[in-house]
């Protein structure tokens, strides 16, 4: 059996979550890596007034996820697969080893950016809840408009499904959504209309960010959930990355994938539990638990268990 680690995306993000970190050497020495790359101490990135901004929220994500797994790792809790959601990715391909943390910092960095200047004010995202994939497209198709730009983004779970899109489509579709057997219609703490092709343009901006990065083949399987497939090619991996903020997110086909492959236990790296909740119906005799509100004793034991030994 195998153990996934999983990275969440932006949605997730709360004040105060790189300071709620275990306070151990690994977490230290990520946050002194960010550090020297910012050029300023990232735990000033996860104040409220600070996750207004994409780019922090995006990378207090990508420290987060990636300080976790390695005060994890650190103390024998090995994945054998990673998936992220989303800006997830990012954390997801340094713990696989296809990047580099102090790459994937300046890379988070600039998709913030990028993403930001795309799309400053007017758009976002919402959850539509209870209606499939063949019952939200036409509510869209009645919205969906030069002046209301409005797309499916995230398939979160067969009947959860994420939109992007400007504000007054976003609010028109919830309406309509709700009107239509809809069980609930939010919208997300998502400034920005991701994983839609209103980022295109951006996430051709962000290709080019990638020129002079070394992307290596990953040491564990890597699950690319814009692909829902394992990917190992660095080429490949290099271009999922760079052009995931404008493609749909397939989380629940990614979950499966992991199933299949035989993942029996996924912990999710903080902030949140979201993708806890999302992965645990696909695990039906397995285990999803989140690293946040779970004392780190009890993780290493369930990834003890896993193995059928122990770690320290």
């Amino acid at each position: 059996m195998s153990v996934l680690f999983t990275f969440p995306g932006q949605g997730a993000q709360t004040p105060g979550m790189l300071h709620a970190l275990p306070d151990d050497l690994p977490v230290a020495a990520a946050l002194a890596e960010a550090a020297d790359v910012l050029g300023h101490d990232p735990l000033a990135l996860d104040t409220a007034d600070a996750l207004a901004s994409t780019r922090a929220v995006q990378l207090c994500l990508l420290i987060a996820g990636v300080a976790m797994a390695r005060s994890l790792v650190a103390r024998g809790a090995l994945p054998d697969m990673v998936a992220g959601f989303s800006i997830g990715e990012y954390a997801a391909a340094v713990v696989a080893g296809a990047l580099d943390f102090t790459d994937a910092v300046r890379l988070v960095a600039r998709r913030g950016e990028l993403m930001e200047q795309a799309y400053p004010a007017g758009y976002g995202m919402a959850a539509i809840i209870g209606l499939d994939l063949a019952q939200l497209e036409p509510l869209l198709a009645q919205v969906h408009g030069a002046a209301t730009p409005v797309y499916v983004a995230n398939l979160n779970a067969p009947r959860q499904i994420a939109i992007a899109g400007s504000e007054a489509a976003l609010h028109a579709v919830m309406a309509l959504a709700l009107a239509h057997g809809a069980s609930k219609a939010k919208r997300l703490a998502v400034s920005v209309p991701s994983h839609c092709p209103l980022m295109e343009a951006a996430a051709g901006d962000m290709a080019a960010a990638f020129d002079g990065v070394v992307v290596r083949r990953p040491s564990l399987v890597y699950l690319s959930s814009s692909a829902a497939r394992a990917l190992f090619d660095p080429a490949r991996i290099r271009d999922s990355l760079a052009a995931n903020m404008a493609q749909r997110v397939q989380w629940s086909s990614t979950v499966r994938l992991a199933w299949e492959r035989g993942a029996r236990l996924a912990v999710e790296m903080p902030p949140g539990s979201v993708l806890t909740r999302l992965t645990a119906p696909d695990f039906t005799d397995g285990v999803a638990v989140s690293s946040d509100g779970n004392r780190g004793d009890s993780l290493l034991a369930l990834v003890g268990r896993e193995r059928g030994g122990t770690v320290l």
